[in-house]
Order: C-alpha cells, then structure tokens, then sequence
C-alpha cells in the first residue's frame, strides 16, 4: 500500500511594522561603557549578516540622543516585568498571527481547517494563542488544536513533525501550522558583551502553512532529531523578573560544526543525513540562527557557498526569528521558484538537531 505524502502546499509569512535594528545598535553603542567595548560590538554588528529586524515597538531618538521607543516599553527608567512583556504578548501575538494567516489564505475560514498546530516561545496567555487564532480566523470551533511550547528555534520541525503526522493518519486532514516569536519584548538591560551579541540576533515574526495530502508544495518525507551531548548549557531559554533571558554560548558554533562533520563521517542510514552524502540534497534550508551557525554548517557539511543562500538572505532580511524562521526559509524557496530535494535542520536547546529531508515539486 502506497502511504499518503503530506505537502506544505503554501505558507504566508508577516512581520510587525516597525524595523529595529539600527535603533539597537546604536542603543547598545550608546549604554556600553568604553570606547573598546563600543568598537569591538560594532565590528561584530557589521559582520552580524544582518540589515533588518522587526518589532511592535516603535524606535524614536529623543532630543538629548538618547534611544527608546514611541511607548517607552524601554524607557530611561526601569524596564518592564515579566508580567507586562506578556500583556504585549497578548495584545501583538494574535493580530500578527492573523497576519501570516490572511498572506496564506485571506479566506481561510473556507478553507476547511481541520487541524491547528501553534509554535510559540515567547509569550505565555490563556485562553490562549491557538484559540484566538480559532476566533479571529473565523475556524470552525471544533478543530483539533495543539501547542507546541517553549521549544525555541527547532519548533518549527516539531510543529511540521505534527502534521505530517496527522495528514499520513488522516488523508482528508487540512492542517494551519502557525509558527509565532515576539522576540524583541524580551530585550534585556545589559553591559555583557556576549548576552547584548546574541540579543543582536532576534527580530518578530509569524508564518501559516497549509499542510495536506493535495498535490504541489514541499512534499515532507520523513523526520529525525538528534542531540549533540554534554551540551545542554550552551543554549538556554529561562523565565525572568524582567522577561525571558536567552543564554547563546559562544561555543555553539563549533559544536555545531563537529557534530555535523562525524555525521558526514559516520555516513549511516542512523545520521542526519541517512546515509547520504551532502551533495545529494539540491536545497539546504537551515535555520537562520546568526552567520556563525550558518558558517558552522557551511562548514560541517564542506557545502559550496551558495547552498546556505536562501538562510543567509532571510538573516539578512529579519534577523532570527526563532521558531518562525525555518518557515521564512522555506517561503522563499516556493517563492523563488526552487526545485529538487532538500534536507531541512534547526538546533536549539539541549542541544538538539532536528531534521527532516522533503522535496520542492513541480
């Protein structure tokens, strides 16, 4: 018996409005204590590989210089507390949800949504983000909801794992996957060069996709994690007094980059490749993570350097979106008109890989 194929037939992708990223740079420039220190994080800003990130904060210079937002979410005060991050999270989420829902499918209350799954890191509310999806979507009530939570930049596969899953279970199955982070509401005061370069990092998104058995799209094949041991302090993602504190360790990069390169070695049906090699994928979609990881797979992998160009763009476009950006990734493949196998990674906490390999059709 042939087993059902589940396809991401097409996925719509949105931003917050306002762009954020010089206004952090020079925010940052502005509050760090020395002329070396200044330097040093502006140099590594400039090789950042990124020119744009968004948020619902609105960025204003006031007359004194000094860098802030037209709400004074982060003022010249103290800053705001965990619980008042997560009123911006209830109050922005939802409206940029519908947001990557209305560029998917304007009306996807026809579209007969069987399914919801919703990855999200960022922000915590109940009734929660699936149900205000549910509402301000126009779904039916009765469709199957499940959160994916708090799993950071990999929940994304998680989220495709899902329903995938479903669709093979369910031939008539039409699942929304809604990926959301609202990053730039847990920037935190800091002089730590290393906490203010991964901060540097994040930016606001959402994407929706529409994953079925119908023909056209991303045909999802099959998934596989791995973890990469003695690691799991090298990325960390806690609850805070004053918002959710993100730990990237600067080891990350070449951990990354050994891991992947013994799988390359190993080059078993058990590894992230299958036992394949790299150069029988046409297309790389790797989480945007920062330059460095996409250096480090670039790296691992010995890939020509045109291969990780899709993540690199979306990088430099919205900077690290967390859970959304594998999605961002994978838009522009579709958009671009991109064709052939592919094999999809992300890693986060733990640390972990997750994978699956898939197929553009024509």
């Amino acid at each position: 018996m042939t087993s059902t194929i589940a396809r991401i037939n097409r996925i719509g992708t949105a931003n917050p409005p306002f762009e954020v990223h010089d206004a952090f740079v020079r925010f940052v420039t502005s509050e760090l204590p020395d002329e070396k220190t200044r330097n040093l994080f502006a140099r590594m800003a400039a090789r950042s590989g990124i020119a744009q990130r968004y948020s619902f904060l609105e960025p204003v210079t006031l007359g004194d210089g000094t860098v802030t937002d037209t709400d004074s979410f982060y003022g010249t005060g103290s800053w705001p507390s965990t619980a008042a991050r997560m009123q911006r999270y209830e109050r922005d989420a939802p409206r940029l949800a519908l947001d990557a829902i209305a560029a998917l499918d304007k009306d996807i209350d026809k579209a007969g949504i069987t399914h919801l799954v919703v990855a999200s890191c960022t922000g915590f509310m109940a009734p929660g983000l699936d149900q205000a999806i549910v509402a301000g979507a126009g779904l039916d009530p009765g469709v199957e909801r499940t959160v994916v939570g708090f799993m950071g930049c990999y929940a994304a596969v998680n989220s495709l794992r899902l329903a995938h899953h479903i669709v093979r279970s369910e031939p008539g199955a039409r699942v929304l996957v809604v990926t959301l982070e609202l990053c730039s509401i847990h920037f935190q005061r800091s002089q730590d060069l290393a906490s203010l370069l991964a901060m540097l990092l994040f930016g606001d998104g959402a994407a929706a996709a529409l994953v079925s058995a119908e023909p056209g799209g991303i045909a999802l094949q099959d998934f596989r994690a791995a973890m990469i041991p003695g690691t799991e302090d090298a990325i960390t993602w806690t609850i805070g007094d004053q918002g959710f504190d993100m730990h990237l360790g600067g080891e990350v990069p070449a951990r990354i980059a050994a891991a992947l390169a013994a799988d390359a070695r190993r080059n078993d049906d058990l590894g992230l490749l299958r036992g394949q090699a790299p150069d029988d994928f046409a297309l790389w979609a790797v989480h945007a993570g920062g330059r460095t990881v996409l250096d480090a797979v670039e790296q691992g992998y010995d890939l020509p350097v045109e291969a990780l160009a899709p993540s690199r763009s979306i990088l430099y476009d919205k900077g690290n979106m967390s859970s959304a950006t594998l999605m961002f990734i994978l838009a522009r493949m579709l958009a671009d008109g991109m064709r052939g196998a592919g094999l999809a990674l992300a890693f986060g906490p733990g640390m972990a890989a997750e994978s699956f390999r898939f197929a553009i059709e024509d």
